[in-house]
């Protein structure tokens, strides 16, 4: 028997069962999970897993300077591992909990207290929706250590993403995807994460970026990637990986899955031709890193929208999101000053916030897109769409610099200016990616 569930107020929008939307009111049935679906989101939580490690990891390592590599590779581990143990303590109650609140979801699930293996959320085990949703937490923070990449600590990068996902992703999560959230409350439609996943990495990533400051030698010092084909092969990963991300967010192995995963494909490639062209026309040539970055943008772009656009209209969504995020990248952030290492801000949280707007826009029928809930039209779920972008934007931003400078106060933040321009590897591990 096929479980289907939908909250009220989207039920008309999104004519799918189980959406992303609906993650998180767990229900016991006595029918069982079904197979297909179990499947599909078992293979979906593996796909996000492998977005993280090596994913993330070797797209990350391959854009840093040699001396920096490992610590790249640490940091994101370590967080990843680190992670992966408060969501089940406390992470998944605080954002799946079921209370009623419109911020957070309570202590109920503390040590996933009351969930078994035949425990089921929709036509799944709640067991596979614990596993699939510990890895978006832990994915998030892992993305926001590209922003002061090359100059920070471990431990003070370890101690700021537990306190991070605690304050800022967890709540954000609930808003966003728990049935009483204030998001889903306003019928706010973000299938697979765009302000939960990328405008909160972006906008922790600028603050952070902002407050430990620019590397020593920034604007001096050469500062290019050392290993483009290390993080072309991370880039590839991560497209591979988004899959089980955006077509997992279905939570069924249905239409609405491959609505996603087409989606997925169609605005990637448009964000990809994009910003290749924009450099071609702009600087005669088109780049190898252009185009991973081209890819990413489309990809982040293209996550709130995943199960709501038509594949076409995909396309235009993925290539706006890469035209804001070059923008952003190349002109804005020379403009202001910030060092943002890897262009977190200006790619997640710039093709984010595209994507975000861009949904309200393109759900529309007239566009290709599932339609709105009844009675609501497109100015009125662009409204929507604004407020919840400004909330994250708001909770992220003030929470995220309040958490910098405390942890900073902590343990410390910055490395030592002798231990920066010898490298983080030697200084912070101890050892070396390359011995020639």
């Amino acid at each position: 028997m096929k479980i289907t569930k939908f909250i009220p107020a989207v039920a008309v929008m999104v004519p799918i069962p189980a959406t992303a939307l609906a993650q998180g009111a767990a229900e016991t049935v006595a029918a069982g999970p079904d197979s297909g679906d179990t499947a599909w989101m078992l293979v979906a939580t593996a796909l996000v897993a492998f977005m993280i490690l090596p994913g993330i990891a070797l797209f990350y390592g391959g854009l840093v300077r040699a001396k920096n590599a490992l610590s790249v590779l640490t940091q994101t581990a370590v967080i990843t591992a680190a992670v992966m143990v408060i969501w089940v303590v406390y992470g998944y109650s605080m954002a799946f909990g079921g209370a009623e609140s419109r911020w957070w979801g309570g202590f109920d699930r503390l040590f996933l207290a009351g969930i078994g293996p035949d425990t089921l959320s929709g036509s799944i085990p709640e067991y596979v929706f614990v596993a699939f949703q510990m890895t978006f937490a832990a994915l998030t923070p892992v993305l926001i250590i590209g922003g002061f990449a090359e100059r920070v600590r471990l431990s003070g990068a370890v101690v700021f993403a537990v306190l991070w996902v605690t304050l800022v992703y967890f709540p954000v999560a609930h808003m966003a995807w728990a049935p009483a959230g204030l998001f889903a409350g306003w019928g706010a439609m973000d299938f697979a994460g765009g302000t939960v996943v990328h405008i909160n990495a972006g906008i922790a990533a600028l603050v952070g970026a902002w407050v430990i400051g620019p590397r020593i030698g920034l604007g001096r010092e050469l500062m290019a990637p050392h290993s483009l084909p290390l993080s072309f092969v991370g880039a590839a990963i991560l497209f591979v990986g988004w899959f089980g991300f955006n077509a997992g967010s279905a939570l069924s192995a249905g239409g609405g899955a491959a609505l996603a995963m087409l989606n997925t494909f169609t605005a990637t490639a448009g964000a990809a031709l994009a910003w290749v062209a924009i450099e071609a026309l702009l600087r005669g040539t088109a780049s190898a890193l252009g185009v991973i970055s081209g890819m990413i943008s489309g990809l982040v772009a293209i996550t709130p929208a995943a199960g709501f656009v038509g594949p076409v209209a995909a396309i235009g969504l993925g290539a706006a999101g890469s035209a804001a995020a070059y923008v952003f990248v190349t002109g804005v952030k020379q403009r202001l000053g910030y060092d943002d290492s890897l262009d977190v801000f200006g790619i997640h949280g710039v093709a984010g916030i595209v994507g975000a707007l861009g949904t309200g826009i393109l759900a529309a029928p007239s566009l290709g897109g599932v339609g709105y809930a009844e009675g609501v039209g497109m100015a009125a779920q662009l409204w929507v769409q604004v407020k919840a972008v400004l909330v994250t934007i708001l909770w992220c931003g003030v929470v995220s610099f309040a958490l910098y400078r405390l942890v900073d106060a902590l343990v410390g933040l910055r490395v030592t200016a002798e231990a920066e321009r010898r490298g983080l590897d030697l200084t912070s591990q101890g050892e070396a990616a390359y011995h020639m």
